[in-house]
């Protein structure tokens, strides 16, 4: 019987790049409460957390499961910015990425419940945004959904005069890099073919 793979996130643009891919999987979200104790950038804060999401989900599922979990940040001057509160804490992250570079990382974490082994894997990617008006800041904050996306932006759906240009995987800026899942679910005996 092959091995089940399930996904630790309920994120519908992670759901969607594993779909593409077309690997079979199940969605098991993971309830690992993400609150980060500091909001200095290292790669092992983001990979301890996508590992931990991972745990969760695999304390609560059987012996033949990957359990996949990420966790995706964006990066500015080696702070982190995660999902804003509120629309004007979204307002001053926008604001904060105008006419900047910054980096996204996304840390993969699976784990073989019949094996016991583990992979983990980072991925980052850069992005530079146009200096960008008040007006251009209030229109995507009023019209797509800025607080359930680190740094307050998704790259799939930003309007047009947005983005100067990004460095890297296009779908690690979303949330999950192919080239790293796939590479994380060989590295555990998933048949993906």
């Amino acid at each position: 019987m092959d091995t089940k793979i399930i996904l630790a996130s309920n994120s519908p643009r992670r759901k969607q790049i594993m779909t593409d891919l077309g690997i079979n999987f199940e969605i098991i979200p993971s309830n690992y409460d993400e609150k980060l104790e500091t909001d200095n950038f290292s790669y092992d804060l983001i990979e301890d957390l996508a590992t931990q999401k991972c745990l969760d989900v695999v304390r609560r599922v059987g012996h033949n499961e990957i359990v996949i979990g990420a966790d995706t940040v964006v990066v500015l001057h080696n702070k982190i910015l995660g999902k804003p509160h509120s629309k004007e804490e979204a307002f001053k992250m926008l604001r904060e990425l105008s006419g900047q570079t910054h980096s996204v990382v996304t840390s993969i974490c699976g784990i073989n419940t019949k094996t016991n082994r583990a992979a983990l894997l980072s991925t980052t990617s850069y992005v530079r945004f146009n200096e960008l008006s008040d007006e251009q800041i209030h229109y995507y904050i009023d019209n797509f959904n800025p607080l359930d996306k680190a740094g307050s932006y998704g790259i799939q759906e930003l309007p047009p005069n947005f983005l100067d240009k990004y460095e890297g995987s296009f779908e690690n800026i979303v949330g999950l890099a192919p080239e790293a899942l796939t590479a994380v679910l060989t590295q555990l005996g998933a048949n993906i073919n």
